[in-house]
C-alpha cells in the first residue's frame, strides 16, 4: 500500500511519531513517506510559525494553556483551510492508498478536503498525547490510533465511534524495547531530558548538588540548547552532557530512573524502555494529562520544579528499588494492553474496503 504520513514541527512529538509510524509500515512491507505539510504548503512562512510555536511554549504558556481548556470540547471546524491548495497538489502528486495524520491541523486538512471532493479517501489519525482533546475530532477521519483506553473511552463519549477507535500507545521507534539493567550495583544511573528544547533549571546549585548525590551518575541531554550545553559539558565529574543526539534509546537503556518533562513521545519510549520516569511538575495542559495517566497506572512519580522539592524527589525514587520495580512492572501491564503495531492492520483493511467499494 501506499501510504502517506501528515505531520508538522510544532515540537519533535508529531515528527517523532510519524517516524515511528513510518518504521512500522514500512516493515509490514508498505510504501510510507512523510510530509511537513506546512512546509509543503506555506514554505515561506513555516519556519516563522515554528518559531512562535516554540516561544509560545517557552514563555506564554498560560495562554496555550487557555486555549486547550476553551477548545478542550468543540469540533475542529474549518481550521486547517489555508493548507487545502497545497494538501491537493500533495495529493495528486502522491496518490495515497491511505492519509496518516499525526497532527490535528493536519487532519481538519484532509477532512475538508474528503468534504469538498467528496473523496473516499481513508484518514487514520494518531493522537499523540494521553487526550481526548476535540481538536482531534474531524468528521472525515477513518480511524483513531490513541494512547490508552481511557482515551478511548472519552472519544466515544463525545459521539466517535467505538469500532474505529484502537488503543495503540503513542507509536515509538522500535529501537525502544525493555533493557537489562544491573540493579544489584550500589550505583545508579539519572537520565534527565529537557525535551526537544533542553528546557532545563537554570541555577549551578542544581546540578552541584546532582553531582554530589553519592553513587549516582548523571546523564543530561540538552537538545537543541547549546547554551546549556556549553555551560554544563565537562564541568561536574558525576554529570555527562549530551548535545542533539538520535541515540535517546542508547541512554534509557542504561538508566535506572528517567528525571523529563511529560510529552507523549518521551513517556511512550520510557514505557517500551520499562524506565521508570520522575516527571516535573507540566505547566502545559497536555502535558498534565500525560502525567496523571503516568501516575494513575503507577508508572511514574511527580517531581516539583522548585529545585529543593525536585532533588528530593530525585533521592526519594532513585535509591528507592521498590518503587522502582513497581514502575517497571506498571510498565509491562501497560504494555501488554497496546496494539503497537496496530497501524499496519488498520491500513490494509481501510485500503481493502475501499477497493472493494
Amino acid at each position: 500500500m501506499n501510504v502517506l504520513i501528515l505531520t508538522g514541527r510544532f515540537g519533535m512529538g508529531h515528527l517523532s511519531a510519524a517516524q515511528a509510524l513510518q518504521e512500522q509500515l514500512q516493515q509490514d512491507g508498505h510504501q510510507a513517506d512523510i510530509v511537513d505539510l506546512f512546509e509543503y504548503a506555506l514554505p515561506d512562512a513555516a519556519p516563522a510559525m515554528y518559531r512562535a510555536f516554540n516561544l509560545l511554549v517557552t514563555f506564554g504558556g498560560a495562554f496555550y494553556n487557555l486555549y486547550h481548556v476553551i477548545t478542550a470540547n468543540n469540533s475542529g471546524g474549518n481550521r486547517g483551510n489555508k493548507l487545502l491548495k497545497g494538501l491537493n497538489s500533495l495529493l495528486d502528486e502522491h496518490r495515497p492508498d491511505v492519509v496518516v495524520s499525526t497532527h490535528p491541523v493536519c487532519s481538519a486538512a484532509v477532512s475538508r478536503y474528503k468534504e469538498e471532493a467528496l473523496s473516499d479517501l481513508p484518514l487514520v489519525t494518531c493522537v499523540t498525547d494521553v487526550t481526548d482533546h476535540s481538536e482531534w475530532l474531524h468528521p472525515g477521519t477513518s480511524c483513531y490510533l490513541v494512547a490508552s483506553a481511557e482515551v478511548r473511552d472519552g472519544l466515544t463519549a463525545k459521539g466517535v465511534a467505538p469500532d474505529t477507535v484502537v488503543v495503540s500507545g503513542i507509536p515509538v521507534s522500535g529501537r525502544f524495547r525493555p533493557a537489562h539493567r544491573d540493579d544489584t550495583s550500589c550505583r545508579r544511573e539519572l537520565l534527565i531530558m529537557g525535551g526537544g528544547l533542553g528546557l532545563m533549571p537554570r541555577r549551578d546549585s542544581f546540578y552541584q548538588a546532582l553531582d554530589a548525590l553519592p553513587g549516582v551518575h548523571t546523564t543530561i541531554l540538552t537538545g537543541r540548547n547549546e547554551k546549556l550545553f556549553q555551560r554544563l559539558d565537562g564541568r561536574y565529574e558525576n554529570i555527562e552532557v549530551v548535545p542533539f543526539t538520535r541515540e535517546v534509546e542508547k541512554y534509557m537503556a542504561r538508566a535506572h530512573l528517567m528525571l523529563s518533562k511529560p510529552g507523549g513521545i518521551t513517556c511512550f519510549e520510557a514505557i517500551a524502555a520499562r524506565l521508570p520516569i520522575l516527571a516535573w511538575q507540566p505547566f502545559l495542559q497536555q502535558e498534565q494529562e500525560n502525567a496523571d495517566f503516568l501516575v494513575n497506572c503507577g508508572m511514574a512519580r511527580i517531581a516539583a520544579k522548585e529545585e529543593g522539592a525536585c532533588l528530593a524527589a530525585i533521592r526519594e525514587t532513585i535509591y528507592d528499588d521498590g518503587a522502582l520495580s513497581s514502575m517497571e512492572r506498571a510498565m509491562e501491564k501497560a504494555s501488554a494492553a497496546l496494539e503497537r503495531a496496530a497501524v499496519c492492520g488498520v491500513v490494509r483493511e481501510l485500503a481493502g474496503e475501499r477497493v472493494s467499494a
